[in-house]
């Protein structure tokens, strides 16, 4: 590469979220290509390891959280971007407020733009006028993280640009610390790790299915890692079946692979997603996965019966089943088992580097 090209990579934070794990890893892969990277943050946390310069706007916020501070906010990140001089934006939020992304796509972005789309649902990813949309991004670089999200916005807007970019992820750092303690946990266990959103993760479902299953009386416990808005209820709801002795909730753990890799099995209920990352990580490290076949994501992941089991969503009772196959059925477990990690390479950092690079040459 003659030029060190710089890109700024913009999330909503770097805290918490799949897409803001992305936005880090993405400042790796890119920065380990050769790339000059600088990050803008909306929101002020930090959890995760990132590469670069990190333009924290969040600090801002918090500083100052009013209409006019906003309209601040937008001044001083235009200045910021006028000053640096970036060849590329990869722009990693959501964009569902109207007023804000018609500023930032018409008045504040003035160099090549791609624009990540991280879920599948409508409303995480565009503002709600239709036509809006279609004006701001159909002409626009649009990278989806799955064939169907990539899919269902080409064809509702109209998108000219937009091409599947699947998350990229770093499995020896996640071996390394899948390794890096002991799990204090005796009994077996099958684990669910996430965000606590029951309108997201439908953890009521999970917990009903699990419920109806003979898990409880063969004392394998369900493990949920995470932290969220519905915690309490979800905690209170587990009371109510009487689950207290067989559910082990730990909250929001900042390494969750040691958990991960001693678990059975992994597990994932979602109304919706766009594209899970806790997939590819538990397969990474030998842990088959049972999930929901929601509207997009896992069944670009999972081939049933051989590195996981894919079920009808919404449907406690094959979802209850799934998890007594790998329980009972030794073969298939042990098959699924085997064929996890190497199912996955596709999606090692290294070959979604490759796939970042050609992207950006030819915008550039």
């Amino acid at each position: 590469m003659s030029k060190r090209l710089k890109v700024c990579i913009v999330a909503t934070s770097l805290a918490k979220g799949g897409a803001e794990r992305s936005s880090a890893l993405l400042s790796h892969m890119l920065n380990k290509s050769g790339y000059e990277i600088h990050i803008v943050t909306v929101l002020s946390k930090v959890e995760y390891d990132f590469s670069g310069e990190h333009f924290n706007l969040g600090e801002l916020k918090d500083r100052k959280d009013t209409f006019l501070g906003r309209i601040n906010r937008l001044f001083v990140f235009k200045k910021y971007l006028n000053k640096q001089k970036f060849d590329i934006i990869i722009d990693n939020r959501s964009r569902n407020q109207s007023y804000r992304e018609f500023i930032i796509t018409k008045f504040i972005y003035n160099v090549p733009t791609i624009y990540v789309l991280h879920n599948f649902k409508t409303s995480r990813v565009f503002t709600k006028y239709n036509w809006l949309n279609k004006y701001l991004y159909k002409n626009e670089y649009m990278t989806a993280v799955s064939e169907a999200a990539k899919n269902k916005f080409e064809n509702i807007f109209g998108l000219k640009k937009i091409k599947t970019m699947y998350n990229g992820f770093n499995f020896k750092d996640i071996k390394t610390n899948a390794l890096s303690k002991e799990v204090e946990i005796k009994d077996k266990y099958v684990i669910f790790y996430g965000r606590i959103d029951d309108e997201h993760k439908n953890l009521k479902l999970l917990i009903d299915a699990y419920n109806g299953s003979k898990l409880p009386e063969e004392n394998v416990k369900l493990l949920i890692l995470g932290d969220g808005e519905d915690y309490e209820k979800i905690v209170n709801y587990t009371k109510e079946l009487n689950l207290e002795p067989h559910i082990i909730f730990k909250g929001f753990v900042p390494n969750p692979y040691p958990y991960v890799k001693e678990a059975l099995f992994m597990l994932l209920s979602s109304r919706f997603e766009g594209f899970p990352m806790v997939i590819p990580e538990a397969l990474s490290l030998d842990v088959p996965v049972v999930s929901v076949d929601c509207e997009s994501g896992p069944k670009e992941i999972i081939k049933n019966k051989f590195n996981g089991l894919l079920v009808q969503n919404f449907n406690v009772n094959a979802l209850s089943k799934a998890m007594n196959s790998f329980i009972f059925d030794e073969p298939l477990y042990q098959l699924c088992k085997g064929n996890a990690k190497k199912s996955v390479l596709h999606l090692d950092s290294e070959v979604i580097s490759e796939k970042w690079k050609q992207l950006i040459t030819e915008i550039i």
